[in-house]
């Protein structure tokens, strides 16, 4: 279970001695590792009832031309970079800041995909 709670260690190397158990909104979650693929969603309940929508693969892309200021739908067709981990770049798992290739020209990813169900990037010039 991948848990966000403070160390059990003190600065000092000491232990700290729990005073209670784990609680429930400490949990996190596993990463979502969008691909590139036949569209997939999965959403899960999150702390506080509402839902979160992960985005498990995908082929499509909103791209905003910066210099026209319009939004095109363009066909995803691989990962050239990813800042978040060097290896993801090969398995095409798209995060955000990643660098994909798509049918109309080089975009970087500027949401994030696992959390919110799209994929939304912005043009790079050449």
């Amino acid at each position: 279970m991948i848990s966000q709670e403070r160390s059990k260690r003190k600065s000092t190397g000491g232990l700290y001695r729990p005073s209670h158990k784990k609680k429930l909104r400490w949990k996190g979650s596993e990463p979502t590792l969008t691909h590139i693929g036949d569209r997939k969603v999965r959403v899960d309940r999150v702390r506080g009832g509402n839902k979160k929508t992960r985005l498990l693969r995908t082929r499509k892309a909103n791209v905003i031309d910066p210099t026209t200021g319009k939004a095109v739908v363009a066909e995803i067709k691989n990962v050239i970079e990813n800042p978040a981990n060097r290896h993801y770049s090969r398995r095409n798992i798209i995060t955000k800041g990643a660098i994909i290739e798509t049918n109309i020209g080089k975009a970087r990813v500027t949401n994030r995909p696992g959390q919110e169900g799209t994929v939304n990037a912005i043009l790079i010039k050449e």
